[in-house]
């Protein structure tokens, strides 16, 4: 099963959209919050939401359902 992990930050809308999107495709998901730890906010703030699968950035801003479901097939 593929790793996923999603880099989002406090009252970031894009991210509740990623967010919601996982969820809808049913992927298992660590949550990263990057608000008030400068390493990740200068790694990730402006790209948020970024989404990782086994450890590759493969979306940021948007998540497309699509998109997402050809990239976890491909991983499996």
């Amino acid at each position: 099963m593929p790793q996923i992990r999603l880099y989002t930050a406090t009252g970031c809308q894009l991210c509740d959209k990623a967010r919601t999107v996982l969820r809808q495709e049913g992927a298992e998901f660590e949550e990263v919050d990057i608000t008030g730890r400068p390493e990740l906010e200068a790694a990730y703030r402006e790209w948020i939401p970024v989404v990782e699968i086994d450890g590759e950035r493969a979306f940021v801003y948007h998540v497309p359902p699509a998109a997402l479901r050809r990239k976890l097939g491909a991983q499996s």
